[in-house]
């Protein structure tokens, strides 16, 4: 190692540390993709087999759905803020933990409510 590579390790390890930040970021948001889509197909898997006898049937599995897609949101969001408390920025402004975990809970509460809509609504005959 020459001693100009020498004098530039802490610069590198410091935008190390940024672009782990970073994916911290992109990770999240895929996973709270994935946690969203399984919310979308349990909201649409009722929609098009609530006509299923039992009626209790089509209600279980699209809850089971939005259930395991509330959960990976939180689950997300424990890694990212993990992950976060773990490393500092130098160079980037990282996303605020409180941000992630607002995001979470709200989808957490529509998953909620959904599920409260799919035992509690009738369809109209």
């Amino acid at each position: 190692m020459t001693r100009a590579s020498e004098a530039d390790a802490p610069d590198r390890t410091d935008l190390a540390e940024d672009r782990t930040l970073l994916a911290n970021e992109r990770t999240f948001a895929g996973w709270l993709r994935t946690g969203l889509a399984a919310i979308g197909i349990g909201v649409g898997f009722h929609a098009l087999f609530q006509a299923m006898e039992p009626d209790w049937l089509p209600r279980t599995l699209a809850s089971l759905l939005i259930g395991v897609g509330v959960a990976i949101v939180i689950a997300a969001e424990r890694r990212a803020a993990l992950v976060l408390s773990r490393l500092d920025p130098h160079v980037i402004a990282r996303a605020r933990p409180m941000n992630l975990r607002i995001i979470t809970v709200a989808v957490s509460l529509v998953g909620a409510a959904l599920m409260a809509a799919l035992w509690w609504l009738r369809p109209a005959t």
